[in-house]
């Protein structure tokens, strides 16, 4: 889920199963110079607006360094969960940090506190302290922390793998971060990518049921601290949303222990493929030669298999990026074009924040909108370069779609890469507020 995902087909592994599919009229075009399509065409929502719903963002710890992108920067007010990216997994099967100087030592000057004011000499300093000053700043706020990703999956299926080896496992992560930086964090997001196959490192048959056993003890171990302090705690997943992926989760069962689910309907194609492809469309595109494809990699396709599993909806968190995916050598409009590889990036080839996007691509490239798939993209003719990516007008479109599907809310990969452009949008679209 961050900006070390592999850029990787693996990830999406292609997988069988119609999932109560819809899709709207072919894609056409729009010219950059035109206004963007409301979303307030799209069907009335039947869930009122109100403060029911969650706005999850990511923050990675490495936002501090060559992004510049603080915490001191962020509007906690838009957002009310906060995922901390990320906890590392030790080869002896326990929660450690990911980036101790990021998450505890570095030093922040007045400029870039949250309170403004210059971190102390001695005691906590770093990323943590920020959080429970952004905390303090904004009440509501929680904090997760987030444990593994694509890149830190690597040990998952060890420490699930016995009663001992979880109930151990799940002992380190509460005491560091529920008992240790209690004031920091209010509960924990599990993020392993993924149990049994289809990630990183390879896995067991037996990950499948030992994720929901782990996420089990968690949740005995953290209602066992919650009778100690008084405090309720968070336990969340980051879920799949490509079919063969989905299968290898036992979620009703994993619905019945997490307060709720956030579904990563992203990277369904990326840039290491042939033939350019839609990031994260909310539905599939009839022009998409792929069946598969078209049918089961966007965002609807997976909140139904979802609640096909019978994942309450308002357990289902909609993922929604703040990146996008870019391409080299794409003729004709860009879409399902054969390609040269990945476009290059400020980060990585093939990848590109929102900011980035803005500043460059979006003055000068053609933007089209995929009425079909409710998402736009870019396209140079001169250089081929195609980008696949959200903007406000497809962010409306989907709070929409949470609303009308009774969804628990959205969630953001990642806070860090917006300009600011897409949060605002995304907040006012679910809590029908101004900043």
């Amino acid at each position: 889920m961050n900006l070390l995902i592999a850029t990787s087909a693996l990830f999406f592994a292609a997988g069988c199963g119609n999932l109560e599919f819809e899709t709207a009229p072919a894609a056409t075009t729009k010219s950059g110079t035109s206004a963007p399509e409301s979303a307030s065409t799209a069907a009335a929502s039947q869930v009122p607006l109100d403060g029911s719903y969650r706005l999850v963002g990511y923050y990675a710890s490495w936002d501090v360094y060559n992004r510049a992108f603080f915490l001191s920067q962020l509007h906690g007010g838009r957002i009310t969960h906060l995922n901390y990216a990320f906890a590392n997994i030790s080869p002896a099967g326990e929660c450690v940090n990911g980036d101790i100087d990021a998450d505890m030592i570095r030093f922040f000057g007045g400029n870039k506190s949250v309170n403004g004011e210059t971190d102390p000499i001695d005691g906590l300093r770093g990323n943590f302290r920020q959080l429970t000053l952004l905390k303090e700043k904004y009440p509501a706020l929680k904090v997760l922390i987030s444990v593994g990703g694509w890149t830190w999956s690597e040990h998952f299926s060890d420490v699930a793998q016995t009663e001992d080896s979880r109930s151990r496992f799940v002992q380190s992560c509460v005491d560091l971060f529920l008992v240790r930086y209690g004031d920091t964090f209010d509960g924990i997001d599990i993020d392993w990518e993924y149990p049994v196959r289809n990630g990183l490192y390879p896995g067991r048959p037996e990950d499948k049921h030992n994720l929901t056993l782990l996420l089990q003890e968690f949740r005995r171990q953290m209602d066992a601290l919650q009778q100690t302090t008084g405090r309720p705690y968070l336990l969340t997943l980051a879920g799949p949303s490509a079919p063969d992926t989905i299968e290898t989760f036992e979620l009703a069962d994993i619905a019945a222990t997490v307060d709720w689910i956030n579904v990563m309907a992203y990277d369904y194609h990326v840039a290491t493929e042939e033939t350019t492809g839609l990031l994260s469309p909310l539905y599939g595109s009839a022009r998409d030669p792929d069946p598969v494809s078209r049918e089961s990699y966007n965002g609807d396709a997976a909140v139904h298999a979802y609640l096909a599993a019978g994942v309450p909806a308002k357990k289902i968190v909609l993922g929604i990026p703040f990146y996008g995916r870019a391409w080299k050598g794409a003729g004709g409009d860009g879409l399902f074009q054969p390609a040269g590889g990945p476009a290059s990036g400020q980060d990585e080839p093939g990848y590109m924040s929102y900011a980035e996007i803005a500043a460059g691509p979006l003055q000068t490239f053609h933007r089209y909108w995929a009425v079909d798939a409710k998402v736009p993209w870019l396209h140079d003719a001169e250089s081929g370069v195609f980008i696949s990516y959200e903007d406000a007008e497809s962010i409306g479109w989907k709070t929409e779609y949470i609303r009308s599907k009774g969804l628990g809310g959205a969630m953001v990969w990642e806070l860090g890469l917006d300009n600011g452009a897409l949060l605002d949008p995304l907040a006012d679209g679910l809590f029908g507020v101004s900043k």
